[in-house]
């Protein structure tokens, strides 16, 4: 997976460089693009242009990596019988998680240091992911408020 990711990182590091060097302006002084000379790559133009497109993909390759992280699609599964059902924050730091261990589910307490199993279901939850959700989904919840911005 590392491997992966270094070659993104590598394919997009030289794709900003190429589109730096095509989209950098005239230096003053220097001949037109077909007078024969190319152009200085250490002028301040082409040095700010590819700080700004690496500083780019940086922030595309960080940002990408926090909503994988968030969105928890991006996990992986220990031998694929352990996964997150699902999970509630209790406090700042504490959280209670609904893990599937093969055929087992427990309901597990997590905080700063402790991991402590809190309940283990004797029957597993079967429509967890089919339960909308307690306020109805984001499309009713939408609908309602320009509901109410019209009627006002």
């Amino acid at each position: 997976m590392l491997f992966r990711i270094r070659r993104i990182f590598l394919s997009l590091t030289l794709a900003a460089v190429s589109l730096s060097a095509r989209a950098a302006p005239p230096v003053a002084g220097a001949p037109a693009a077909g007078g024969g000379a190319a152009q200085d790559p250490l002028a301040m133009t082409s040095l700010w242009q590819l700080t700004l497109g690496m500083l780019l993909v940086l922030g595309l390759i960080v940002g990408i990596a926090w909503i994988l992280k968030r969105s928890g699609r991006f996990q992986f599964a220990a031998g694929g019988g352990l996964r997150i059902l699902g999970g509630l924050s209790m406090g700042a730091r504490e959280r209670v998680v609904l893990l599937q261990v093969g055929e087992t589910q427990l309901l597990v307490g997590v905080a700063p240091g402790r991991v402590q199993t809190l309940h283990v279901l004797d029957q597993p939850l079967q429509s967890l992911n089919k339960m909308p959700p307690p306020g109805g989904g984001f499309a009713d919840q939408l609908g309602r408020l320009l509901k109410k911005e019209k009627s006002t």
